[in-house]
């Protein structure tokens, strides 16, 4: 039997970030929150059983080693089923800006495939897989806000924020993340840690206490900053744009080069957007951020069919979503 879906694929958005030792790993130690917001990639999806397993990708942009397609691989080969998998992706998070697109589309296989394919793989092992894709694609398997660790793989939920509008400037900038770390000069015996870390935990208990991150964003920070907008000035011309706005607050997300301004109400987003538009600028597009709660009800209505009358109610306890054709 043929099974379909069409999968939310939501961006995220480092409300801070901070980098502190070069592990003997060659990665580095950081220290960041994770936020999923609106903009989104959708996902046309497929599955039917088969003899031996085929998948392919409409991917208008024809990336090669697709997210997508190692994860659907990954799936398969964990739930231990043939199947034909047909998947169609319209892409709307901007690639290259730290918005997490890629990984953002790997989580949405990881989670849909074992409901449509009549499995169920518990979040531990999808996060596993997840981790073998990228550092941040087991953070868009729950979404909502989290605080990670290590190389980001590590991550803890958080309580939900409120939904604050948001502009999210994509301008087109390519930022290589290597040479980013690199610019930092954090090595082995980095002795800055201990201030970095500090500052990170006044920022948690900021967020935490007021659950808002616009009314925090006064103690947040993004190291990438000073070495990316050093390297590349026009992007602090755009940041300086959306502080003139006046937007509660601003920051880079990842390593660059997507900007993003909070804002207090929808109607001073909005007006902050127009100004900016008249003045010519490109690449501004509007969003909110997207509770935890709010992201596994738009999950559960995507898979709605599919899903065993028990993933249907609300509550974490019941996630991953479970497949109706499990057995």
């Amino acid at each position: 039997m043929l099974r379909r879906a069409t999968l939310p694929s939501l961006a995220k958005v480092n409300l801070d970030l901070r980098v502190l030792n070069k592990r003997a790993d060659g990665f580095h130690e950081l220290r960041t929150v994770f936020q999923t917001i609106s903009l989104a990639d959708k996902i046309e999806i497929e599955v039917e059983p088969a003899k031996r397993t085929t998948i392919e990708l409409d991917d208008p942009l024809a990336i090669p080693d697709n997210l997508i397609l190692r994860a659907a691989h990954l799936v398969c080969d964990a739930i231990r089923v043939h199947a034909r998998v047909t998947l169609r992706l319209k892409k709307n998070i901007p690639m290259g800006g730290g918005l997490g697109g890629g990984s953002s589309n790997a989580a949405a296989v990881l989670l849909a495939l074992p409901v449509l394919a009549g499995r169920d793989l518990p979040l531990e092992k999808l996060v596993e897989i997840g981790a073998q894709l990228g550092s941040d694609v087991p953070f868009f398997l729950t979404g909502g806000t989290a605080i990670a660790f290590g190389r980001g793989t590590e991550f803890y939920p958080l309580p939900d924020l409120a939904a604050e509008p948001i502009l999210v400037a994509a301008t087109g900038v390519h930022v290589a993340t290597g040479p980013a770390y690199a610019a930092l000069g954090r090595q082995l015996t980095f002795t800055g840690s201990s201030s970095k870390i500090n500052g990170f935990q006044a920022y948690v208990r900021a967020l935490n206490g007021m659950r808002s991150a616009s009314a925090a964003c006064g103690l947040s920070a993004n190291d990438f900053e000073p070495v990316v907008f050093g390297q590349f000035p026009q992007l602090k011309k755009v940041e300086r744009k959306l502080r003139g706005t006046g937007a509660a607050g601003v920051r880079m997300t990842g390593s660059g080069s997507a900007i993003v301004a909070l804002f207090g109400s929808s109607a001073d987003r909005d007006r902050a957007q127009a100004k900016l538009v008249g003045d010519g600028m490109q690449g501004v597009a509007p969003a909110s951020l997207v509770s935890r709660k709010k992201y596994q009800a738009m999950w559960r209505k995507a898979l709605g069919e599919h899903l065993g009358s028990e993933s249907r109610s609300t509550g974490e306890s019941l996630w991953p979503p479970r497949s109706r054709y499990a057995r």
